[in-house]
């Protein structure tokens, strides 16, 4: 096992697993429904609305999720209310263990006894992180983790880190996966999982390249052999577990 300081980094692996985060390891769609009836509770429909509102903006501005950031500029016009500071109380301590799905620690377990393991997200530098540390994921990674504003723009810096002779991407985004594959060609085995809404929207479309590997949740990960992410078929679909 290697320990914080003697990181995967040290050494070139056979295989790299990077696993995402929202819809891929934790129910980050129930975290917003979540959010969704706390704010409207504490505020009502109307400033609800405009929080989503915001949040969308910036999430076009940004390429990533910025809930914090929407909060801050949610703030204007509501100053004197006293659930505004209860509102980061809110988001910096969610509960964010009870949103991960079923098997997704045992299948990190998994996944390490193949070859080293990391978390490859993006999102802010705030939130983000300490998301995956409330859902104990930082933990089980044991601190393998990188969070990019565009992850699939980020993967020479991610090699640096993580040098191996190929990886296995874990996704909910099949556009994403498509994007890292194009880049690293035949270096990349691309699994495709079908939680959340991104993975519903896509539902009709057309990916190319395809998914590698697609599976219906994270569990069914648990199990699988080396060699299931590196068979020569340009498509495959694994059973479920």
């Amino acid at each position: 096992m290697l320990s914080r300081h003697e990181s995967v980094a040290d050494s070139a692996a056979s295989v790299a697993f990077l696993l995402d985060v929202d819809n891929t390891l934790l129910d980050n769609d129930r975290f917003a429904a979540d959010l969704g009836d706390t704010l409207l509770q504490a505020f009502g429909a109307d400033a609800r609305d405009r929080y989503w509102a915001i949040y969308a903006r910036l999430r076009d501005q940004l390429g990533y999720a910025d809930y914090l950031g929407a909060l801050q500029h949610f703030r204007e016009g509501l100053d004197n209310d006293p659930s505004l500071l209860q509102m980061s109380k809110y988001l910096l301590e969610y509960p964010f263990a009870e949103r991960l799905y079923p098997h997704a620690l045992e299948t990190i377990a998994h996944l390490r006894t193949l070859g080293p393991a990391a978390i490859l997200s993006d999102g802010d530098v705030v939130f983000q992180p300490r998301k995956i540390q409330r859902a104990g994921l930082w933990d089980a990674l044991r601190g393998e983790v990188l969070i990019y504003l565009h992850k699939q723009r980020m993967l020479v810096a991610m090699q640096q880190r993580y040098p191996a002779a190929h990886y296995v991407m874990i996704d909910d985004k099949p556009h994403v996966l498509a994007e890292m594959k194009q880049r690293l060609g035949q270096r990349l085995t691309t699994v495709f999982v079908q939680q959340g809404h991104y993975a519903a929207e896509a539902a009709n479309e057309t990916i190319d390249p395809a998914p590698d590997i697609t599976i219906a949740c994270i569990g069914d990960l648990r199990g699988r052999k080396l060699a299931d992410f590196l068979q020569d078929a340009p498509v495959i679909s694994l059973p479920a577990g």
